[in-house]
């Protein structure tokens, strides 16, 4: 089994992500060595490298592996980077972030789902990402500001505005919004020269953020 996984995910990236178009080396090789299967609770191991969106429960999913690498290459990220990404779910993206950039701060609104990544992410050594229980659209004050933020749920009408006002200096964020699934759209904000500038990418599917929280509590996954 755990050969076939292997050749699984190099197929998924040879023809998911490399054959769509997704440039970025260092995105390329993490995806060929992350475990998704490790990501998602209810699908058998083998269907994790499939071309679609996956359910981890109440209600959310993980994101199709194409859409994660794309989202993750419109960040244009640089070793030195510190990312805020908003809406953890599986851990699977904030694994795919820690391998290109320096530090990940990743914040998930349902606590067992904020559990279940710490644990996985905890098991598989990524070190240098820290989660925190609480609502995202507030942002994560004391770290701020971040190099590049990622929202991996649909806005509904709006960016969050803490979250442009954590966005560094020729930061990057990239965030879905619409009000349904039927009218949203990859938005990409750069920060420039005091300015924020804002592009409309291709058409998309999110599930909305959701509002409200369990809590505010942060570890580092990988420590005690």
């Amino acid at each position: 089994m755990p050969e076939k996984l292997v050749a699984l995910r190099l197929r998924m990236v040879k023809d998911q992500i490399v054959a769509r178009g997704i440039r970025d080396s260092q995105i390329v090789r993490a995806m060929e060595i992350i475990p998704r299967h490790k990501f998602v609770p209810y699908t058998k191991p083998l269907y994790a490298y499939g071309d679609g969106p996956l359910p981890i429960g109440q209600g959310q999913t993980i994101s199709q592996p194409y859409i994660t690498a794309y989202m993750t290459e419109l960040l244009q990220l640089r070793p030195s980077d510190r990312v805020l990404e908003v809406g953890t779910g599986s851990g699977y993206q904030a694994a795919l972030l820690s391998c290109v950039c320096k530090e990940v701060f990743s914040m998930e609104i349902i606590a067992a789902h904020s559990a279940r990544a710490r644990k996985v992410l905890e098991e598989l050594q990524y070190t240098n990402v820290h989660l925190r229980l609480g609502d995202g659209r507030q942002g994560w004050a004391e770290a701020a500001p971040f190099d590049r933020i990622i929202v991996t749920a649909a806005a509904r009408d709006r960016v969050p505005p803490a979250l442009l006002q954590q966005l560094g200096a020729d930061g990057r964020l990239v965030i879905p919004l619409g009000k349904t699934v039927y009218s949203q759209r990859l938005l990409v904000y750069s920060r420039r020269d005091d300015q924020l500038i804002e592009e409309e990418d291709l058409a998309v599917r999110f599930v909305p953020l959701v509002e409200g929280g369990d809590g505010n509590l942060s570890r580092k996954a990988g420590v005690p």
